[in-house]
């Protein structure tokens, strides 16, 4: 499985590790931040992938995202639940979405209308510790995407890096 991600700034590693004492209830707390721009499924020719990805990009401009709160999904649409998230607001990363799912096509429950920018904290757990860790005030952090990662789940890495003009 390969996806498009957003590289994600040191502050928020940093605001996430922060937040690190208040996730040791969950079963899994993640280690590696990522916020997820459109999921592709796996038809095996990762060179035609990354070829229409690259179309698909073109002309797509930086743009601006920005974390300002802690959230939870009580259900996920997969894997146990809740998860705890930072929310990120992004104009230009829902269009970009919107764009690529037209193009490419949508993982129900996952994307289009039901895509929600986020960076996932933990899972699994208690609902209540979700909701008080929802509750919590945290500094805004804004940053500017000029990149994007064509991400290979299988190998855990970044396959390609795809520069946004500025």
């Amino acid at each position: 499985m390969f996806s498009l991600n957003v590289p994600v700034p040191g502050d928020i590693a940093r605001l996430a590790e922060e937040l690190r004492p208040s996730l040791y209830g969950f079963d899994k707390v993640r280690d590696r931040r990522t916020l997820v721009v459109k999921r592709f499924g796996n038809d095996g020719d990762y060179d035609r992938l990354e070829m229409r990805v690259r179309t698909a990009l073109v002309g797509t401009p930086a743009f601006e995202a920005k974390v300002s709160s802690v959230d939870y999904f009580e259900t996920p649409t997969r894997g146990a639940g809740p998860v705890v998230y930072l929310g990120v607001e992004s104009p230009g990363l829902q269009r970009l979405h919107d764009e690529l799912t037209e193009e490419f096509g949508t993982i129900e429950g996952l994307e289009g209308e039901d895509y929600v920018p986020h960076v996932t904290l933990a899972r699994g757990g208690d609902v209540e510790t979700a909701r008080q860790l929802a509750e919590r005030n945290i500094d805004s952090i804004s940053w500017s995407v000029t990149e994007l990662h064509l991400w290979d789940a299988k190998y855990e890495e970044t396959a390609a890096r795809i520069a946004l003009p500025v």
